[in-house]
């Protein structure tokens, strides 16, 4: 991966990092000593905090993201998000879990009868993707700036780490990362284990919608990673082509959550919404 100058080691006999600008609270390295993977607190966050790391994206190229719960990191399994393309790594989903599904003629009556008897009838295929049955639509189109996407970064990371707040154990971090939509490859970061080993693929997605929605990355907590969204859909069926998108994304969205399509998904989750969270299995 094409890597920007890491500033990091500078915190070893610089832990407040004055010699960059900055004001660090107390905190520590993670990865080699001559390249760590990031920087982050030894506490929560807390409000705040993502405004005082703000300044080290301009003085040392170092972008600010919440990070929380367990979650291994391997940057070495990761390529380059420049290396992959968004369309082409969505209909590779998208195909791959059509082609996962198995006919109706062939499940086994037994195992339906079960899943029926603790979840309920469950929705087939078509009616979760529809209206996208007829496979993959493409890249939902680019939405107009409502807001500047760092300033909305910086709002939504300052209700997340509120005292009430679900992730309000959540450190702050920084990463020595060209744009926002690198940064779970730059830690290695490996939620999505279970749907994609090489998280730089789900990165080249969110450079794209980092330039169509002003999208950045804001927390990576376990296996959820959350993105401020600068620029959300407006009308349904806008939401519908992004939650196409997410649906391929992470599937688990719509298929564990609480949305038994994606037009149910688009039509409550999506439309005016500042974020978008992500969870895998």
């Amino acid at each position: 991966m094409a890597m920007i100058p890491n500033q990091l080691p500078k915190l070893v006999s610089d832990p407040t990092g004055r010699s960059l600008g900055l004001d660090l609270p107390p905190g520590a390295l993670t990865g080699p000593a001559d390249a760590p993977y990031f920087w982050s607190g030894h506490d929560p966050a807390g409000p705040g905090a993502w405004a005082a790391l703000r300044p080290a994206a301009r003085t040392a190229g170092l972008l600010p993201v919440l990070l929380g719960g367990e979650s291994d990191l391997e940057p070495e399994w990761m390529s380059d998000p420049a290396d992959h393309d968004a369309d082409e790594v969505l209909a590779g989903f998208w195909a791959d879990y059509a082609a996962a599904e198995i006919p109706e003629e062939e499940r086994d009556p037994a195992v339906a009868a079960s899943v029926k008897e603790l979840f309920g009838e469950q929705p087939g295929y078509e009616e979760i993707v529809a209206p996208f049955a007829a496979g993959w639509p493409g890249l939902a189109p680019a939405q107009r700036l409502r807001t500047d996407p760092d300033r909305e970064a910086a709002k939504i990371a300052e209700a997340l780490t509120t005292s009430v707040s679900w992730m309000a154990e959540a450190r702050p971090a920084l990463v020595p990362a060209r744009r926002s939509a690198d940064i779970p490859a730059v830690i290695g970061w490996t939620g999505p284990l279970n749907h994609e080993n090489d998280v730089a693929r789900l990165c080249a997605v969110l450079r794209s919608w980092e330039d169509r929605f002003g999208a950045r990355v804001v927390a990576l907590v376990g296996g959820q990673l959350v993105v401020s969204v600068a620029a959300p859909p407006r009308t349904p069926e806008e939401a519908e082509a992004v939650a196409a998108e997410h649906f391929a994304f992470c599937p688990d969205n719509i298929t564990q959550g609480h949305h038994e399509s994606l037009r149910e998904y688009a039509r409550e989750a999506l439309i005016g919404a500042p974020v978008w969270t992500f969870w895998w299995d």
